[in-house]
């Protein structure tokens, strides 16, 4: 009797991916541009690399190197470097994109009722222990809380831009 659940093959994964890196599709962006950690940094690439999105990052001399050894991808992936986050975030949203803010406000979508992206989206994440700076929140068009039920205030920036890329990209 064979087993009710069959591990598919490497060969047969591979097969059904991409065989090159996305270029930069320009659909989703995940921007953690006051990031905490450096281990964050190349998790959210992975998942940015799984859901065809990029990511944007702050121009910290830090930020190379923990992509570089955070990443476990074989491939580039696509990285756009900001220069001020602020400044980047009002032209991102001038040029018609939909800036998102993965944040605990008053106004916050649950992440169960956020729709699937339809156009460009950008999705701002903040600092671990501080979120998103005040000066930011007037750029955001809508905010959205991954809600918990345990005794942690939030999750850290790879997971929750994880969920919520996943969501936004229709694969959940």
């Amino acid at each position: 009797m064979s087993p009710a659940i069959r591990v598919r093959p490497r060969r047969e994964l591979a097969a059904a991916r991409r065989r090159r890196a996305h270029r930069c599709w320009g659909h989703l962006v995940a921007a953690p541009l006051w990031p905490m950690h450096h281990a964050n940094l190349g998790t959210l690439l992975r998942t940015c690399d799984a859901v065809g999105a990029c990511l944007a990052v702050p121009p910290w001399r830090w930020v190379d190197e923990a992509l570089a050894r955070g990443n476990t991808l074989r491939r580039p992936s696509c990285v756009h470097r900001v220069g001020d986050p602020v400044r980047w975030l009002a032209a991102e949203r001038a040029a018609g994109s939909r800036v998102l803010g993965v944040e605990l406000t008053d106004e916050a979508v649950r992440l169960a009722d956020l729709p699937v992206a339809r156009r460009r989206t950008v999705v701002v994440l903040g600092h671990e222990s501080r979120g998103i700076p005040p000066e930011v929140l007037d750029s955001l068009d809508a905010a959205v809380e991954i809600p918990m039920v345990g005794t942690g205030l939030s999750l850290n920036v790879a997971v929750a831009g994880s969920l919520v890329l996943y969501k936004l990209a229709g694969l959940v």
